[in-house]
């Protein structure tokens, strides 16, 4: 019997690294790594991007694949800022994408272009999650760091470059920094944030290597090494999504996304404009606030993350660490309409329903991406919704989504989809077929589909009159 033909995909996240050992042909898992990482909440949110190193070799080679594999890929959080020196270490922790004490540098890139040129030039209005935003913010609050630095990399960037010694990113990634265009970085967003174009890693073509893997890692020297992606283009590839395909990720934060061939131009900010990682584009609304705060409700409740109640009038808006959608950044958790017969079941309900909202309500204009200019149809809405992340085997999660969407959801029976892209974008090196297409051979999607429920349009209505009316008082005051 004929060895199998292994690739190696990894997921670089916030909180841990994964790698899964694939086999080219049939998409099976040969085998799993993990390892966690360490996030410092102290003062904004940072980590040491050494210990992603150190991660990445110890899930590599839990894998027991590390020695044979063919080719590896790299999926990593999107936005944050990895700093590095001439020598190629760490400035400074790496600014991670939900750190948003970069918000009143966000705020002022846009104030002084306006969002509707951020929409035109870059296809998305920057928030404080944006690299761009926590540039400016080192450049003002540590210049002496800004200075030393002779390397701006993302996560997944700084980790391929460990692996190959080439600076060298994707399109995918690259479009969540605020400053990448099609054309290269924009100059005058790089002016403006006086961050020299010298300092940034080279965008490879759409399916090329991005080097070989050099001794002292966790692979054979010599190992394809493919250019990755951020996390959320790597889980459109996992998932082989095609155009217009809607997709929820219920994660620590919530996202919703799908594939397009129209390139983005929101300037409400609320559709961020990233390309994916072949040659289309991924319209996609995140929120910070999702299974996790959920599940600290429940703590504070006393309950069971699964012991909701149905009924009651209450709104909570579960805004734990600011919000990106809707964008109140200095936002705190919000509970309204407390009455004396709401329950705590109700109260948790309210959570979920909460922290799905805002993602739902941004789905249409998700999916409006790619529909003729002056078009006033609407999305199909007997489409199966993509549920997938951690919260997406949770009966509570499946059915608020159902309930607040009107929806049917597919439930996908793959898992760990950022690192199956991952190793879809591998496997694409050695078989010459687009990455997509691999993990739709290898049947990613495949999975049960829950039937629709009626949309609770009244639960709707109260949350969006909530938002509305309290923005001011969870602006901050800012």
């Amino acid at each position: 019997m004929a060895h199998p033909q292994v690739v190696i995909g990894v997921d670089s996240s916030t909180q841990s690294t994964k790698a899964l050992a694939v086999d080219t042909g049939t998409g099976r898992v040969l085998g799993e790594g993990r390892a966690p990482h360490r996030v410092d909440s102290r003062r904004g949110q940072e980590s040491d991007p050494e210990q992603w190193w150190d991660a990445l070799n110890t899930a590599v080679a839990a894998t027991g694949w590390a020695d044979r594999a063919r080719a590896l890929a790299i999926g990593g959080q999107q936005h944050g800022l990895v700093t590095l020196d001439a020598a190629g270490r760490p400035v400074r922790p790496a600014l991670l994408w939900n750190d948003v004490r970069s918000a009143p540098q966000a705020a002022e890139l846009v104030r002084e272009f306006g969002a509707t040129w951020w929409a035109a030039e870059l296809g998305s209005v920057p928030g404080a999650s944006f690299t761009a935003a926590k540039w400016a913010w080192l450049r003002a609050h540590e210049p002496a760091n800004a200075d030393r630095t002779a390397a701006v990399r993302l996560p997944h960037d700084y980790l391929t470059e460990r692996l190959t010694g080439h600076a060298v990113t994707d399109r995918g990634d690259a479009s969540g920094t605020g400053w990448w265009t099609p054309d290269g970085p924009h100059p005058a967003v790089l002016a403006r944030i006086g961050l020299d174009p010298a300092l940034l890693p080279a965008v490879a073509p759409t399916g090329t290597p991005a080097g070989q893997a050099l001794a002292g890692g966790p692979l054979r020297p010599g190992t394809p090494i493919a250019t990755g992606t951020g996390d959320n283009m790597a889980a459109a590839l996992g998932l082989g999504l095609t155009a217009g395909t809607p997709v929820l990720s219920l994660g620590t934060s919530g996202t919703v996304y799908t594939v397009a061939r129209t390139r983005p131009a929101d300037p409400t900010g609320t559709v961020a404009g990233f390309a994916d990682a072949l040659d289309h584009w991924l319209p996609l609304a995140c929120t910070l606030n999702c299974t996790l705060a959920v599940d600290r409700i429940a703590t504070l409740l006393g309950r069971d993350r699964e012991a909701v109640e149905p009924g009651g009038t209450a709104v909570l808006l579960p805004y734990l660490d600011g919000e990106r959608t809707p964008a109140l950044p200095h936002a705190g958790g919000l509970l309204h309409g407390l009455r004396h017969d709401t329950t705590a079941g109700q109260l948790l309900q309210a959570a979920y329903d909460g922290a799905a909202y805002s993602l739902l309500a941004a789905l249409d204009d998700v999916l409006a991406v790619d529909r003729p200019v002056g078009s006033s149809g609407t999305t199909d809405p007997a489409q199966p919704l993509l549920l997938i992340g951690g919260g997406a085997q949770g009966p509570a999660w499946q059915h608020t989504v159902r309930r607040l969407s009107g929806r049917p959801v597919q439930l996908p029976a793959a898992r760990e989809l950022v690192a199956l892209g991952a190793a879809a974008q591998a496997a694409a090196l050695l078989t010459g077929e687009p990455a997509d297409a691999v993990a739709r051979r290898w049947g990613t999607a495949d999975g049960p589909v829950l039937p629709a429920l009626e949309r609770d349009d009244a639960a709707l209505e109260r949350i969006a009159t909530t938002i509305s009316r309290t923005a001011a008082l969870q602006s901050g005051g800012r």
